[in-house]
């Protein structure tokens, strides 16, 4: 490991911590230990079963915050891995194991930029920040959120707000996200009347009765997009109907579906859309509703102007806005008012069996990530 960059060995460090979520495994403190050294003062907000904390250096505005998380999803089968997941390995140029992408190198890189930043501007204007969890890959209950809350209840903002997620596509910095969609998923029940498929006079089939709504909202227009998003998406992702008999006519179905959504409509605006077109349809039906978030958007800023520049002066790319994929923590903080950028490694691997990351993208992501710091605090 002493060949490594300084930004690859911590990475690798985090990697061999077992830390499936909401599981930390210790790698917040690591992290903590590296910024109390440089200054900063640690706030440990641990909620139920997850581990969150909240650092600053700094007492003015504005606040430059690094927004990430250290729990990783299950490995799947580990006999199908290349390497052990928790085995950080080098090969062939990439850093191999669970969360290298998605986002132990982002954490990685965070505090190197940070660390060589407040070396060589340790009076620098404004705060920096960073705001981790070990609650993001899980039910998102306890973490970010949670987190938020805490600063909005003593009137702590934030001003811009650098996620670590994994953005880009086939090189470092080639896509940032300004923004997501929301998502809306609903588990919708139809009842009809159980019976004997060979006596249909005395059933009402819930299957049969929901299709035609289920077609229709298939096929309904919600929206056109806008610049930033595409047309909101309807997706049925579950059916689930019948007792196991094939004589049997069932006494409901289950349909489970998920909206992910533009600003162009509201969540309110979508629920009531739907209870319109089952209504119109005659069903006896109800619905569980989740909403796992609002979509949110920086559509311009200084935060997003220094990450494009960023990435210019670095990489010579010019950057493609995006607002794709799914949701991210970014979702919790935009509502605050701070500027929200998703800025991270390329995504191919992440989730995957041998997820791996370019030990050479993470040298250029921690660059990066000091690049923007310097742009936005010494001004």
């Amino acid at each position: 490991m002493t060949q490594l960059s300084p930004t690859v060995e911590l990475a690798a460090e985090l990697i061999s911590r077992r830390s499936v979520t909401p599981e930390d495994a210790g790698c917040q403190e690591l992290m903590i230990a590296r910024l109390e050294a440089i200054g900063f003062k640690i706030e440990r907000l641990p909620f139920e079963d997850t581990l969150n904390f909240w650092a600053r250096r700094g007492d003015a505005g504005p606040v430059l915050c690094f927004a990430g998380h250290t729990d990783v999803v299950p490995t799947g089968p580990e006999e199908q891995w290349e390497f052990p997941p928790f085995e950080p390995e080098l090969s062939k140029g990439m850093l191999c194991g669970r969360g290298a992408a998605d986002m132990k190198g982002s954490l990685a890189a965070f505090i190197v930029a940070i660390e060589r930043f407040v070396a060589n501007h340790p009076d620098h204007g404004g705060s920096l920040a960073l705001l981790i969890t070990s609650d993001e890959e899980g039910p998102f209950i306890n973490g970010t959120t949670r987190v938020i809350d805490h600063l909005e209840a003593r009137g702590e903002k934030i001003t811009w707000c650098l996620v670590g997620e994994p953005s880009s596509t086939d090189k470092v910095g080639d896509v940032i996200k300004n923004g997501r969609r929301g998502s809306l998923s609903g588990t919708l029940r139809v009842r009809g009347i159980q019976g004997h498929v060979a006596y249909p006079h005395l059933v009402r089939n819930p299957i049969h009765e929901a299709a035609p709504a289920l077609a229709e909202l298939s096929a309904e227009v919600w929206d056109q997009g806008n610049e930033f998003f595409p047309p909101t998406s309807f997706q049925i992702s579950n059916i689930n109907g019948g007792t196991g008999a094939t004589n049997v006519v069932p006494g409901h179905v289950d349909i489970a579906f998920n909206f992910r959504f533009s600003t162009e409509v509201t969540a309110d605006n979508l629920k009531e859309r739907v209870r319109d077109i089952l209504n119109k349809h005659g069903l006896d039906w109800d619905i569980d509703w989740v909403l796992s978030g609002n979509p949110f958007l920086t559509a311009a800023g200084e935060l997003v102007e220094a990450s494009q520049e960023a990435i210019r002066a670095i990489t010579g790319i010019e950057t493609e806005l995006s607002t794709s994929g799914g949701t991210s923590d970014g979702r919790f903080i935009a509502p605050t008012g701070a500027q929200v950028v998703e800025l991270g490694p390329c995504n191919a691997t992440i989730h995957k069996v041998n997820e791996r990351v370019s030990m050479r993208d993470l040298d250029t992501l921690s660059d990066l990530y000091e690049n923007i710091i310097a742009r936005l605090l010494l001004q």
